[in-house]
């Protein structure tokens, strides 16, 4: 063991050692006092996600569930988009036509690599951070296919939408629950940046985000 784990692991014993033996985590009461449903009007709550997602330089646009696949193809089109990427479950409207697809499962990294980009569903989006979750859920396949392509595409519907990290976590508990299941928080394009605080972007995944929000037609942005 490394001296500083054993320097780490020695203060942890020395703050628990007035802890009774006997204890256990559900013994002790936390306080969970903070708001965990966020009361923001529907309407409001799916502004502040588009805004958000924006924000983290990721690329968000609305279409309703007519106009889908129109809009899917509108966004390949204009990324140049030849080769993509979709789990084999993506549903079969929604792919553009005349692209190559590259189906999975099987797919070897060096054909993830070699695509253009990747097509998915998502689990929900967070309107408090403009995140987007997936949990490898129908639509998402493997969290492979949406790290190694360098663009990723991905579909959300109005009603996946939640206000804030706490109903999120709420709604993920049977993904967190199967070992299966990686959880994935995709908060704009993949970046990190330098010790002189210069922005790299596509370091550990895409490039480029692009979010398509499906409107319902109560909020139909037309």
């Amino acid at each position: 063991m490394s001296q500083s784990r054993e320097t780490i692991l020695g203060r942890i014993r020395t703050a628990l050692k007035d802890v009774p033996t006997a204890e256990k985590p559900e013994d002790v009461k936390v306080e969970r006092s903070y708001l965990t449903i966020d009361p923001s009007p529907r309407a409001a709550m799916i502004h502040q996600f588009i805004e958000r997602v924006g924000e983290y330089r990721a690329k968000v646009k609305t279409t309703t569930a007519d106009d889908l696949p129109r809009a899917i193809a509108e966004s390949c089109a204009a990324q140049g988009i030849q080769k993509l990427v979709i789990p084999a479950d993506l549903p079969e409207g929604w792919v553009p036509a005349g692209l190559t697809l590259v189906r999975e499962p099987g797919l070897t990294i060096d054909q993830l690599e070699h695509s253009d980009g990747v097509l998915t569903a998502c689990a929900l989006g967070i309107a408090q951070t403009g995140t987007v979750v997936l949990d490898s859920g129908p639509g998402q396949g493997r969290r492979a296919i949406t790290l190694l392509p360098d663009y990723h595409l991905c579909v959300i519907f109005e009603h996946q939408v939640v206000g804030l990290v706490p109903e999120a976590v709420a709604k993920l508990q049977a993904a967190a629950a199967s070992p299966d299941r990686p959880i994935t928080f995709i908060s704009g394009p993949s970046a990190t940046s330098d010790i002189e605080l210069n922005r790299v972007e596509g370091v550990h995944g895409p490039r480029t985000l692009e979010v398509i929000v499906v409107m319902s037609q109560e909020h139909d942005p037309d």
